[in-house]
């Protein structure tokens, strides 16, 4: 059975706003997000396998493999949307456009995703799309597995636990959240719903992963 891999994010060097020891520390907890969900998938398969699916351990395995398959993917998400040259959106792109399309003004977007990040507790912000119906929000997902709109696909990722701000920024969640604005990859970002408009069902994501886990 196939694996995941550790991605590189060799472009994570010398970004501005954050300490190597930070960016560090962060590809550190995304290394274990995989570890993690490679270890439960087989875990998983080899009960399935043995006849344990009815047991309190396979359910908590199964519950708990959703936790980390999406820290290991938001990490991705959220690390493959920054760049140390970052530049503004342009307004004239279909992604501007969506925006200002969906939420009015695009400073009210921006607004809207600033103060989800800057709420009491720990998990993600969001920006997703919903190819049902061609919309975009702004979503408030807790930990990892908790808040996600079904059906939705991720375009703009920021992590707001603690340990991606805490080492560069303490408790100046807010100062965090203004960096992470001048480090956007916002081509990237454009990219991600230029894929939704061309496969809104998500087959081709869906058929790359190539990873299957059993029961």
């Amino acid at each position: 059975m196939k694996e995941y891999g550790i991605k590189s994010f060799d472009h994570l060097n010398r970004l501005p706003g954050f300490s190597e020891q930070s960016v560090q520390t962060h590809l550190a907890l995304y290394r274990g997000y995989v570890a993690n969900t490679n270890l439960l998938a087989e875990m998983i398969r080899e009960w399935l396998g043995a006849g344990k699916s009815g047991t309190i351990e396979w359910a908590e395995m199964k519950r708990r493999f959703a936790w980390e398959f999406n820290g290991m993917r938001l990490h991705e998400l959220y690390f493959e949307n920054l760049t140390a040259i970052a530049s503004g959106l342009d307004r004239q792109s279909p992604l501007y456009k969506k925006i200002e399309e969906d939420f009015g003004l695009y400073e009210l977007w921006e607004r809207g995703f600033k103060g989800t990040g800057g709420m009491r507790g720990i998990g993600w912000v969001i920006l997703a799309f919903d190819p049902q119906t061609d919309r975009l929000f702004n979503v408030w997902m807790s930990e990892h597995d908790t808040g996600s709109l079904v059906g939705t696909r991720p375009l703009l990722v920021m992590d707001v636990f603690e340990h991606a701000f805490l080492v560069d920024y303490g408790l100046k969640r807010n100062d965090y959240v203004d960096t992470f604005f001048k480090v956007i990859d916002w081509a990237k970002v454009e990219g991600r719903l230029a894929a939704c408009l061309n496969d809104p069902v998500g087959v081709g994501e869906a058929a790359a992963s190539g990873v299957r886990v059993d029961g």
